[in-house]
């Protein structure tokens, strides 16, 4: 199941007098998340130092969450930084309880470079940081409020995790906000704590305990803010429906999961699973809207020119309500909307999970594909880049070393070839596909646009000599062929029959374009390059296709 993920960064030095004031904060705070969101279970990501990181991970435990920590340094020399022999028995007792994530590229430093004090030894300490904070849904921080130019400290996570900046180590949010780049989703809870030393009283306007929700745009000191509330009950949502179809989710068919993507292949195989499934009551509920809608006018149209066929107005608003309530029913239960949803989360799952496949995980940095995807949509759907931090998050062993059949491998089965395989081959397909059920409905329109011309002929040419009934017979014959060609045409707008047939056709040439790049070349880095830039252009692509979807639901059909 997806957790919801919290991750914690905390001043070392914190008076022995708030220490357990603050615990007990921290214990409200969990009993709030447990009580508002029963469905997600709580994983907390501590690097367990000294002072609140320890602190928060000893309550995480007590609540029965599952505690995860990346250490920013190999857990012998780690210890070396507690003086304490308490703090150091703790922080044992913590990692045997715990699952050790050993963070890519933050191991292979050398010893000498990170042995001692020093920028070095503080890059460490930044990068678990902002491993944290990427990953994290709500970041826990006890801290005083002060600024503070200290790398990695708690106030430079603090305005990494709302601004994606740290000075000295990284700033890839501001040049990575593309056109889908707009509000953000990071949300932090802040307990105040002051200092042990002279000047460590919190910053001006706070006090020592006050507590509060903050984002990027607003502060909080109540509720949790009504928008990431929908965000987590949307997450608790996917959670329950893949609980209900657990059964049927497990019998469908899918390949064997990678040892390095197991969590992300379980997580798009539910996602697509229910995407299918939503999406085929999706379809059955137009197709119902869009049928009763064709008998409705002409049934109407019986009624206005038939004689004596009263009872017709009745089959009329008949049929208009059994369309309402179709249209009501698929509202209720947001057949639309979790389609939607659930096809981006897997779209995105699926690319994640060939980038790590082939090795572009170790080499890119935390954030991954989650940042890169649905930026511009509003905070509701920050709740899919949630699932995606948490399904990315690493395994608690070190990775294997990314072996070259394995890039081979994610190139064949992603990629794959023309006409045959992989994704290209996918888009060949639905090219055929659309392109043939927008020839149907062209046809429909010209015949009955042709149908009706000559009808028309046909009545200036003997209108004279017809009969009334006759020519009564011939209007209505324009009437249901003009109603089938319009409502035909209305359900393959709806459909985003023409959008869909471009959005593939892009699609297929982007992956053609991959597949050359990818044959004229076998150095492996390369070939990663080309992988990721793929990727990035997928995800924007069903990006795109999510936000024009969206205002195409059952419940809006007009006709």
């Amino acid at each position: 199941m997806t957790p919801l993920v919290v991750g914690v960064t905390s001043h070392r030095n914190i008076p022995a007098r708030e220490i357990e004031p603050i615990r007990q904060r921290v214990r409200e705070f969990f009993a709030q998340l447990r009580r508002d969101f029963p469905e997600l279970p709580l994983v907390v990501l501590s690097a367990l130092a000294e002072g609140g990181d320890q602190l928060v991970a000893q309550e995480a435990l007590a609540q029965g969450a599952r505690l995860m920590a990346p250490l920013p340094l190999p857990r012998e020399m780690y210890v070396d930084d507690f003086a304490d022999p308490a703090v150091r028995a703790s922080f044992d007792t913590l990692c045997s309880q715990a699952e050790i994530v050993l963070l890519p590229k933050l191991m292979d430093q050398p010893i000498h470079a990170i042995g001692s004090r020093g920028m070095a030894r503080d890059r460490q300490y930044a990068k678990a940081g902002v491993y944290i904070a990427s990953h994290c849904h709500i970041l826990l921080a006890i801290w005083d409020g002060k600024a503070s130019g200290r790398l990695g400290g708690t106030a430079q996570i603090v305005n990494y995790h709302l601004t994606g900046v740290l000075p000295g180590l990284i700033d890839r949010r501001r040049d990575t906000r593309h056109v889908l780049g707009g509000g953000d989703e990071s949300l932090l809870y802040h307990i105040v704590c002051s200092r042990s030393r002279s000047d460590g009283a919190p910053a001006a306007g706070l006090a020592p305990l006050q507590a509060g929700w903050r984002s990027a745009d607003a502060l909080s000191t109540g509720d949790m803010p009504a928008e990431f509330h929908l965000m987590f009950a949307r997450m608790a949502e996917f959670n329950a429906e893949c609980d209900s179809y657990a059964a049927q989710i497990e019998a469908a068919p899918h390949g064997n999961p990678s040892s390095v993507t197991t969590t992300i292949d379980q997580t798009f195989h539910a996602a697509d699973w229910l995407a299918m499934h939503f999406q085929k009551r999706v379809l059955l509920a137009m197709r119902l809207t869009y049928t009763l809608a064709a008998l409705m006018g002409i049934a109407f149209t019986f009624y206005a020119h038939l004689p004596a066929q009263d009872y017709l107005i009745y089959l009329f608003l008949l049929l208009f309500a059994g369309g309402g309530a179709v249209a009501v029913l698929a509202r209720h239960r947001g057949w639309h909307r979790k389609y939607l949803d659930y096809r981006a989360l897997a779209e995105g799952l699926r690319i994640q999970s060939y980038w790590r496949r082939a090795g572009i995980s170790a080499n890119a940095h935390h954030e991954f594909a989650h940042d890169n995807f649905l930026q511009k949509q509003n905070i509701e759907l920050g709740w899919i880049r949630n699932v995606m931090r948490a399904a990315s998050l690493y395994p608690s062993t070190r990775p294997a070393p990314i072996a070259p059949a394995a890039l081979a491998d994610a190139i064949a089965e992603w990629v794959g070839e023309s006409g045959k395989s992989g994704q290209l081959h996918y888009y060949e397909c639905k090219i055929v596909e659309r392109t043939g059920l927008h020839h149907v409905t062209e046809t429909i329109g010209r015949i009955s646009l042709w149908g009706g011309v000559a009808i028309s002929v046909f009545l200036a040419a003997f209108a004279l000599v017809l009969s009334t009934d006759t020519k009564i017979f011939l209007v209505m014959i324009m009437a249901v062929l003009s109603i089938i060609a319009a409502v035909r045409e209305a359900y393959a707008y709806r459909k985003a029959d023409k959008e869909l047939i471009r959005q593939y056709r892009f699609m297929q040439r982007i992956f053609a374009s991959a597949r050359a790049a990818l044959d004229r070349t076998q150095d492996p880095v390369r070939q990663r390059e080309i992988l990721l830039s793929l990727g990035d252009a997928a995800l924007t692509e069903h990006a795109e296709w999510t936000l024009m979807q969206r205002e195409r639901q059952v419940e809006h059909s007009k006709l």
